[in-house]
């Protein structure tokens, strides 16, 4: 069974799908593993990092024609880049990757044409049997931690309360809008730099959580009150609740230094939170960092790969986060990677697909030529 690790190719891109540390187990379970040339430099695993792992290093065709594909994001369809990936790909091989499915429908059926069975990993079922093969919560730790010293770098001011004999210098005040894996980690980090730190989220379930970081947790009495009579999940607040849950959030972000913004909903554009006229109610040296910006964006103002100065407030929206701390990300990617595929690599027979496997299942985009994921196959027949 050989596996292959090419090269990421597309724009902002640092990661790798493996490290030296899984490469010696991969190789120590009997896979022979194919490196390409290069692959690990954004992340800063040399070439000979991988060979002294037990690795051959290939070129991009040999690594893109193994058995089983690993890498970080899709690959390139014809026409997207310097080459056609996907034509590279063995037919009946195995692809394995963040493949961002729902926005990318043209490549869930050109793998299908091509014959590759395709796991998307961020379609794991949230099991605990599933965590530690979680890459969206891996990669979302890092970047809830990326976005605050994002935040206090461009930041003129100082993080923590600072007392000298010439005066006081208050704390900066972070609030966080979404308190998943980034929006937890974000509201930590910003905790540990001295930051006074509010969080709001949809759920109100949250606010235990956000609580128990140090934070305060914004949020109308009447929403807290639904999500309990809802068994922890979020219910619909009616129009007048809506309204004053708004005007809660609008009042609170023009009294923040920084705020950092994390919500995103799977196959769907990211909603707006932060609006034009929040982002001119804060004052001058404050900043925005929206981490939903290759979705759209959270801010009405953010821009994918820039940093938009609108009245004096900093809008910072990054490219790939994850990336930007390539090393740290390319490691637990490529250990979510190594989890996974104990479901599917047997060392005596090789490549088990076990369709009755929950994760398998609930993972596996395409196989034998046909889209076969429930939340796929359907849109693609029609």
């Amino acid at each position: 069974m050989r596996i292959g690790i090419p090269k990421e190719r597309r724009p902002h891109e640092k990661r790798v799908a493996a490290s030296p540390d899984t490469v010696k187990k991969l190789a120590q379970q009997g896979a022979e593993i194919l490196v390409e040339r290069g692959a690990g430099g954004g992340a800063y695993f040399s070439d000979q990092a991988f060979e002294d792992a037990g690795a051959k290093l290939g070129d991009a065709g040999e690594a893109l024609g193994a058995d089983v594909v690993l890498k970080v994001q899709r690959p390139l369809m014809q026409g997207e880049g310097e080459t056609d990936e996907i034509a590279q790909l063995k037919q009946g091989g195995v692809l394995v990757a963040a493949l961002n499915p729902y926005m990318n429908r043209e490549m869930v059926q050109a793998l299908a044409d091509k014959g590759v069975d395709a796991f998307a990993l961020e379609l794991l079922p949230r099991t605990t049997r599933a965590q530690s093969m979680d890459i969206l919560s891996s990669q979302a730790n890092l970047a809830g931690y990326k976005a605050v010293v994002d935040a206090l770098a461009a930041y003129t001011r100082v993080a923590p309360m600072m007392m000298t004999a010439a005066g006081t210098v208050p704390p900066a005040k972070v609030f966080v809008m979404g308190a998943g894996v980034a929006g937890l980690q974000a509201i930590a980090t910003a905790r540990r730099m001295g930051a006074v730190v509010s969080a709001t989220d949809v759920r109100a379930a949250a606010a235990e959580e956000v609580k128990s970081l140090g934070a305060r947790f914004v949020g109308i009495e009447e929403m807290m009150q639904a999500d309990k009579a809802a068994g922890g999940y979020a219910k619909e607040l009616t129009e007048e609740q809506r309204a004053k849950q708004a005007e809660l959030i609008a009042s609170t972000i023009k009294t923040m230094d920084v705020v950092i913004t994390t919500a995103l909903i799977p196959g769907r554009k990211a909603p707006v939170l932060v609006t034009r006229a929040h982002v001119e109610s804060m004052r001058p040296g404050s900043i925005i960092v929206d981490l939903a910006v290759e979705n759209g964006g959270n801010c009405e103002l953010s821009a994918y790969g820039e940093v938009v100065d609108h009245g004096g407030v900093s809008i910072i929206g990054h490219a790939n986060v994850p990336a930007l701390v390539a090393p740290a990300a390319s490691t637990l990617y490529a250990k979510n990677l190594q989890n996974f595929l104990g479901l599917i690599l047997d060392k005596e027979k090789g490549l088990v697909i076990n369709l009755e496997d929950e994760l398998i299942k609930g993972s596996l985009l395409t196989r034998d030529g046909k889209v076969i994921h429930p939340a796929f196959a359907a849109a693609q027949a029609a």
